[in-house]
């Protein structure tokens, strides 16, 4: 199923444009044992309904950004940069921010 995102620096763009990378998570504390950094990379809540991602605009100004969708419908109900979205930010989950690493970043940037 196609959908379109609207990228907060170019505007809406097909899905197709932009690449996932997974859902926003708190990035463990400066020295996680394995366990949690085990838990940080491979345990994802995977929720049916209203999740909150990174997602990065490939093709066009090579931006990560935030967006949150409903994943039994693929509504988008708002998509920001991540120094527009407080710790609560709109939906009022937390979120982090990237760690700056583009494209060349982890498949899911890590929170600040």
């Amino acid at each position: 199923m196609s959908y379109v995102l609207s990228c907060p620096n170019c505007g809406v763009r097909e899905v197709t444009d932009f690449g996932f990378g997974g859902e926003v998570s708190a990035r463990p504390k400066s020295r996680p044992t394995f366990r949690e950094l085990n838990t940080y990379n491979y345990f994802r809540r995977n929720v049916a309904g209203v999740q909150r991602e990174w997602w990065f605009h490939r093709s066009g100004c090579r931006a990560w950004f935030i967006a949150e969708r409903n994943t039994l419908t693929n509504e988008v109900l708002f998509t920001a940069r991540p120094e527009e979205v407080g710790e609560a930010g709109p939906g009022g989950r937390g979120q982090g921010g990237p760690d700056g690493r583009g494209e060349d970043g982890p498949d899911r940037p890590a929170a600040a």
